[in-house]
């Protein structure tokens, strides 16, 4: 498969609408460029000009797309590269092929092969974090854009009772499938391939919701998080950039919620907050 990379340009008024567009038709999430453009994904030139054709039949002339080939790799292999045990709060977080257990903590053995979600992504680790101050035993927690799996998974090493990981990428899936097995969790945890918005409220309530994304889903995800939650539940916001904070601050007071605690990471922030 020849990847390429599709940088989009439009009105700063449909921006975030054209992300949300993007990662729905995609199912890949969205760079923003510091220019304000946003780069997105196909897995052909051709899938990414008909990616463009059909942004511009949603939202006019005015959005163009400039398509660029990327690189051949083989990620097949190329995912093992930089990657090594790391701790996190009371998890430690390793590949299957380092044996990095350490006492007094849970460890979770991890390989995300093409699917996002490692431990050395500063989003990862920031909701991580969050996650690590707000569980209980017995929570039940969602996962939106589970990836590989690892916050399912760490939901599941830190007491959950129940922890079901949704993602819209199909690839994603047996990859965490096969990462909760290697850490003996199958009977605490599910994955299910669709659409967070329609699943996340049916799969309710549950005293915690990690969204891991980026701003623009996030934002969309909001009134469905809200339905999900439990009285007095908590949602974590993850994969969004500090220069991000104060937009996305301000769409939680508009949707209702009050922001509880947060963590920056290389970049990176986090926000835990209640519904009202």
């Amino acid at each position: 498969m020849s990847w390429c990379a599709v940088r989009v340009e439009g009105p700063e008024n449909d921006k975030d609408a054209m992300a949300a567009w993007l990662v729905g038709h995609t199912g890949h999430a969205v760079q923003e460029q510091d220019d304000g453009s946003l780069v997105s994904f196909a897995g052909s030139e051709s899938a990414a000009h008909a990616l463009v054709r059909s942004l511009q039949d949603v939202f006019g002339s005015q959005a163009t797309g400039e398509v660029r080939p990327l690189p051949r790799i083989d990620w097949t292999d190329h995912w093992r590269d930089g990657l090594g045990p790391r701790r996190v709060g009371r998890l430690t977080i390793t590949p299957s092929w380092v044996d990095a257990a350490e006492p007094g903590g849970e460890t979770i053995v991890l390989d995300p092969e093409t699917a996002f979600g490692s431990g050395e992504h500063g989003s990862t680790r920031s909701a991580l974090v969050l996650m690590d101050r707000l569980m209980r035993p017995g929570t039940g927690v969602l996962d939106l854009g589970s990836g590989s799996g690892i916050l399912t998974i760490a939901a599941a090493k830190l007491g959950a009772r129940r922890a079901t990981g949704i993602e819209i990428d199909p690839e994603a899936l047996p990859v965490a499938e096969k990462n909760a097995a290697r850490n003996g969790v199958t009977d605490r945890v599910a994955f299910l391939l669709g659409d967070a918005r329609a699943l996340a409220p049916l799969l309710g309530p549950v005293e915690l919701v990690v969204s891991n994304i980026l701003r623009t889903a996030n934002v969309a995800l909001l009134p469905a998080i809200a339905s999900s939650l439990a009285p007095g539940g908590c949602a974590v916001f993850a994969g969004m950039e500090t220069p991000e904070r104060e937009p996305f601050r301000e769409a939680l007071t508009a949707a209702g919620y009050t922001a509880a605690d947060d963590v920056t990471d290389e970049g990176w922030w986090a926000v835990a907050a209640r519904a009202n």
